[in-house]
């Protein structure tokens, strides 16, 4: 069977793509949004200040209606016994080490009373993590994900929570990577099979109307 060469083309029509929405109990999960990440004179980190404000927006929102928010932060030992085979691939990985500054979210978006900072190892925010538990405990049912990097822990995280069962929402402002052609190409892949791609300016608006209501 020929196929379309056109990426456009290929996923145009209603086969790939349809949208899920936002839920009755949206939660933000703010991913990796640490110094390391948003100091672009860092070995892993990259210009990504538009995230950041959009990310700042979106986590006032959030708070204003007393939706859940979570971040989430890498670190591991000085041992990286707990960076198994994840480091010899990124040895850049080395920067994140437990109780440094290098891991802690960035000033402009810290957690401000409850919100719980998750500590992860890996790309995804639910692996070896328990930020599963805190989703149902909280009866939530989409997943807001925005930060860093869109071609790793994003996707990563769009992927599983979309396996897990919740609504997935990545706002395309504010996620970022430190290429553009590989944030383009996994928001078109996440748009077509994982989530929706949409801007901060739309879940904004959708919550705001259904506070109105």
């Amino acid at each position: 069977m020929d196929r379309p060469t056109d990426i456009d083309e290929y996923y145009e029509g209603e086969e790939f793509g349809a949208s899920v929405g936002l839920g009755e109990r949206p939660a933000l999960v703010v991913i990796d949004l640490i110094n390391a990440f948003t100091d672009p004179e860092t070995e892993l980190g990259s210009e990504v200040d538009g995230v950041i404000e959009q990310t700042e927006r979106l986590l006032t929102t959030f708070r204003e209606h007393e939706l859940p928010r979570y971040f989430t932060t890498v670190a591991f030992e000085e041992s990286y016994g707990d960076a198994g085979r994840f480091i010899e691939k990124v040895p850049a990985l080395r920067e994140l080490r437990l109780g440094t500054e290098a891991v802690e979210v960035d000033d402009r978006i810290a957690p401000v009373d409850d919100e719980r900072v998750i500590l992860k190892k890996y790309a995804s925010a639910f692996f070896g993590t328990d930020l599963e538990t805190e989703l149902t405990t909280h009866r939530v049912d989409t997943l807001v994900i925005v930060g860093v990097t869109t071609s790793g822990c994003i996707r990563a995280t769009a992927v599983d929570s979309l396996q897990h069962g919740y609504r997935t929402i990545v706002p395309a402002d504010a996620v970022g990577d430190r290429a553009d052609g590989p944030h383009r190409a996994n928001l078109l892949d996440i748009d077509a099979k994982y989530g929706d791609v949409v801007e901060t300016d739309d879940v904004i608006d959708h919550l705001d109307q259904d506070n109105d209501t």
